[in-house]
């Protein structure tokens, strides 16, 4: 009875943490952390043994990995241009290097820092989106580079938690760690194969037109393929993760995607409550000074990593401060890693640093996206590169339709108002509609703006050789890649 009355406080507790975070625009992963802690030993003792409900929560990790692997959008992955995919390694990359530095810097171990690595490398999908979604920004020209980026994590995750797998088994030889590699490899291998080749025949041995045996076999599957995984040395994510995607490979995967999802919600809602009722509040004192060293060095690594995306793209400095910040929040990886890393017996003081870590990101991070033109404005253009020296601040879209015209020819080969004045100017711009030749917003007298007040004429064209961009004052928004005008007339 006890164990159902906390079930259920868990449940309703997490769940009335999560509507009052969404009022302030905060991912439900926090609250339900939050939850955790309220209800745990060190504050409400509801929770006081988190290990009763030990398997709710595993099956909560199952799912959500099970999950994953059906929405991996493998033909995206083979689409995805060669930009983006050097762009996300370099992301992932720096980011991984920069948290295997700090976590041998702390001197917890060799596996423990490889568990920090992971966990300090890779972007909450989940918190990703929610972002792109309630800032209005899936229009803009970096949201499909940040789902690319997203992709290719999604791929690092599977193969980190392979590696680790064995890692964090119970081998302690040299012999003992070479066979789980190869266990773990052999069986993975086996189930992408099945995926790659045998999806036809999977689908048709899972066939069914009941929806609710649809549920039942896709739930079945997930924990069958984590428990032989376990049963193997190798993670149980890790085995759910690659199930999934050998459902995804069948003619079941949108209906299991939706039969699933509730039941994700749910347990995955309480494998973070117990994972935050497991967190004693007097061992955080101790991981503050290294958590904050960790947040201000992902903080530093995203925007670098931000840098590299918009250069290797052809972004501005906006695109890389929202690709950069959108990017920083972490979640359900770095808790599954840690929770994996507790099972395995490592340092105790990792789950109360992933936790805190998390938690912090997880608040800050929806804070400095929304924000993220203070950003953006500290980013030297030569940094970025791409011929936005006096427009790096503008959002870039992929398409307006206010700009989708013939530019108009130029009138004159300058900014006629302000030689009237004796005035000089920076950059010029071209009106698309009538031609009307203006000075740049950073010259003294900003006349293409004023032209655009006057007339109500929507966008301009930059005149610059080696810029082609357009902008729409009405969406106020910068499209690229149309900058091209007729020759400008010489002086008479």
């Amino acid at each position: 009875m006890d164990e159902l009355v906390a079930l259920g406080a868990a449940g309703v507790t997490a769940a009335l943490l999560a509507r009052g975070g969404r009022l302030i625009a905060l991912p439900t992963i926090p609250a339900f952390m939050v939850a955790g802690i309220l209800l745990g030993p060190s504050v409400a003792d509801v929770l006081s043994d988190p290990q009763a409900l030990g398997l709710v929560a595993d099956i909560g990790l199952i799912v959500l990995l099970f999950h994953l692997g059906l929405e991996f959008p493998a033909e995206q992955v083979m689409r995805a241009g060669g930009s983006v995919v050097k762009g996300a390694i370099a992301y992932i990359g720096l980011n991984l290097v920069a948290g295997l530095a700090l976590g041998f810097a702390l001197g917890w171990g060799t596996t423990e820092a490889l568990v920090i690595a992971g966990a300090v490398a890779i972007s909450s999908s989940a918190i990703v989106t929610k972002l792109l979604v309630e800032l209005n920004r899936l229009t803009n020209a970096e949201t499909p580079v940040i789902l690319g980026i997203i992709v290719v994590e999604d791929i690092f995750l599977a193969a980190y938690l392979a590696l680790l797998g064995p890692l964090l088994g119970e081998s302690t030889t040299l012999l003992g760690a070479a066979v789980h590699f190869a266990l773990s490899f052999t069986f993975i291998g086996g189930l992408l194969v099945i995926a790659r080749y045998g999806g036809r025949a999977v689908g048709r041995v899972l066939e069914t037109d009941d929806e609710e045996l649809v549920a039942v076999l896709a739930l079945g599957l997930a924990i069958l393929a984590a428990g032989i995984a376990e049963d193997l040395g190798i993670s149980e994510a890790i085995g759910a993760l690659v199930i999934g995607l050998v459902v995804s490979g069948t003619s079941l995967r949108e209906r299991a995607e939706e039969a699933i999802r509730p039941i994700r919600d749910a347990f995955a809602a309480i494998f973070f409550v117990v994972f935050g009722a497991g967190i004693a509040l007097d061992t955080l004192g101790e991981v503050v000074a290294p958590v904050a060293v960790a947040v201000a060095l992902s903080i530093a690594m995203c925007t670098l990593g931000g840098v590299v995306v918009a250069r290797l793209n052809g972004l501005n400095q906006a695109s890389a401060a929202n690709a950069a910040l959108v990017l920083l929040g972490r979640g359900e990886f770095s808790l599954i890693l840690a929770t994996l890393a507790v099972g395995a017996g490592l340092d105790s003081r990792i789950a109360p640093f992933v936790a805190l870590y998390v938690l912090v990101l997880a608040l800050v991070g929806p804070i400095l996206a929304a924000r993220s033109q203070l950003v953006s404005a500290l980013l030297p253009n030569r940094l970025v590169g791409g011929g936005y020296r006096y427009v790096g601040q503008e959002t870039i879209v992929d398409g307006c339709p206010h700009v989708e015209v013939m530019p108009a020819t130029p009138r004159s080969d300058g900014c006629e108002d302000c030689r009237r004045l004796g005035d000089d100017w920076v950059e010029l711009r071209v009106c698309l509609e009538c031609g009307y030749v203006g000075c740049c917003d950073d010259s003294k007298n900003r006349h293409a703006t004023r032209h655009h007040e006057e007339t109500g004429h929507p966008a301009i064209a930059t005149l610059e050789p080696d810029e082609a961009w357009r902008y729409c004052y009405v969406d106020r928004v910068l499209v690229t890649g149309r900058g091209e005008v007729e020759a400008v007339p010489e002086a008479q």
